[in-house]
């Protein structure tokens, strides 16, 4: 008698998926600077992705905060994709120390207009809003163009930190949600005594904010979702919650060793796997490959 044949599943990786531009260019940055030989020092974490810091750990590049640069050998420090406040800049140089910055371009030119916007509202007594998530090394660096003089508002909770009587300019922090801008734009119009005060720039990035459609999308259209990110990764926190939103069968998973075979039997007929902005596109493969293993072995 032949034995019954396994049911076929399709496994897909999300093509849009994994790094985005400023974090990909960061980490090339890095390897290409690893790769002439010595240890290279980033200040704070390059990804919020444990396997890719683990890898790059590896290679040569370590991780400081600004108060223990003291304790790198390295003559060179890497500024990560995030950008960082000008007094990071100040202190580097004061030590004596080389800057690769690998300031992701869409955060330096927001950067530049934060800080030519500061200059000019502060002639009429204005004030600049930054929605975002306090204490993000990007709304640091943001903050810091400002002399960390703007208001970093993250929900209605926060309005009562904005003058009401103040003419206002609003930038977000570039990974928050489009939707989210837009109820902290209605949110403010509310509180502002005029609304005409108010002056809003869309600096949300479009690779960015374009995967929250694209995701609700790619989780409808799969029976089982793996999404892949670190833990640390607020982006990947996010995204993962918009899979299940569509998809109740999503799974977060940070490594390949966190897979359930349970998830995979009986076997879906397809599954589909994506990930953070932070997610290598090899981690993505690493757990295809692992799902691919399972679903050929004898599942309990």
């Amino acid at each position: 008698m032949n034995a019954e044949r396994k049911p076929t599943t399709t496994i897909v990786i999300d093509a849009k998926s994994g790094f985005c531009f400023g974090v990909s260019k960061a980490i090339k940055t890095a390897e290409a600077h690893l790769q002439k030989g010595g240890e290279l020092t980033s200040l704070g974490d390059i990804v919020h992705n444990e396997e890719e810091i683990k890898r790059l750990r590896e290679k040569g590049l370590h991780s400081v905060g600004l108060s223990d640069l003291s304790t790198s050998n390295s003559p060179k420090v890497l500024f990560r994709a995030h950008g960082e406040p000008p007094s990071s800049y100040e202190t580097i140089k004061a030590a004596g120390k080389e800057i690769i910055d690998a300031t992701c371009p869409v955060v330096l030119k927001l950067q530049q207009r934060i800080f030519k916007a500061w200059q000019e509202i502060k002639m009429v007594k204005g004030q600049i809003v930054i929605y975002g998530k306090k204490n993000h090394a990007e709304v640091i660096g943001l903050s810091g163009q400002t002399n960390n003089e703007a208001i970093v508002v993250q929900s209605s909770a926060d309005l009562h930190l904005v003058d009401a009587s103040k003419k206002t300019i609003l930038f977000a922090q570039t990974t928050m949600s489009q939707s989210g801008l837009e109820e902290m734009e209605g949110w403010l119009r509310a509180h502002l005594h005029n609304p005409q005060d108010l002056t809003v720039h869309k600096t949300i990035c479009a690779q960015v904010g374009n995967r929250v459609p694209h995701l609700k999308e790619f989780a409808k259209q799969y029976q089982v979702i793996i999404f892949v990110g670190g833990r640390k990764s607020s982006n990947g926190k996010v995204l993962y919650e918009v899979c299940r939103s569509v998809n109740p069968h999503s799974h977060f998973v940070s490594g390949i060793e966190e897979i359930q075979p349970s998830w995979l039997n009986p076997a879906p007929a397809s599954i589909g796997i994506c990930g953070a902005t932070s997610t290598p596109q090899w981690l993505m493969e690493h757990v295809a490959e692992k799902v691919h293993s399972l679903l050929s072995q004898d599942l309990p």
